[in-house]
């Protein structure tokens, strides 16, 4: 299953369970995962692409050692909401996830990778330290909205 809505995307995972977070590049992907109550979301690392199937073998390894319940993919939409140049391609590989059997949450991503840079500079992280790290951090970024938007909704039925 995958869905951009929060309130089916909650009807689709077992009471709890960890969340990954997916920031999905060209060139890295960032990920993060969540605890099993879904109170705080934390960078894991950067995973530099190979070949997708290489991509979801490491993605299904890390699904299997931490037993993820579900998934939350960043969807890089412009600023007026619309599709981005991008926005087919990480649709295609939120998609291609399937193999993993878990439920997938498209999420806005618009202003997470622009939110962690600010913070990573007001801490004085310097470019190099930035660039390592802004794609897992992103990836917090996205699935703590995601997970704090669970929360919001209330018990699930």
């Amino acid at each position: 299953m995958i869905t951009a809505e929060t309130a089916e995307f909650a009807l689709a995972l077992p009471n709890g369970g960890k969340l990954i977070g997916l920031d999905v590049g060209t060139k890295t992907i960032g990920l993060a995962i969540c605890d099993a109550g879904w109170h705080f979301a934390g960078p894991v690392e950067t995973m530099r692409r190979i070949k997708f199937t290489q991509d979801l073998e490491t993605l299904q390894r890390f699904v299997g050692k931490e037993s993820v319940a579900g998934i939350v993919v960043g969807l890089p939409l412009n600023m007026d909401g619309s599709d981005s140049p991008r926005t087919q391609s990480v649709r295609a590989f939120a998609r291609n996830l399937a193999p993993l059997g878990l439920p997938r949450l498209l999420w806005d991503e618009r202003w997470s990778t622009q939110a962690v840079e600010r913070a990573m500079i007001a801490a004085d992280v310097s470019r190099a330290r930035r660039a390592e790290k802004v794609d897992a951090l992103a990836a917090a970024h996205i699935l703590q909205g995601a997970i704090d938007a669970l929360a919001n909704l209330g018990p699930v039925e």
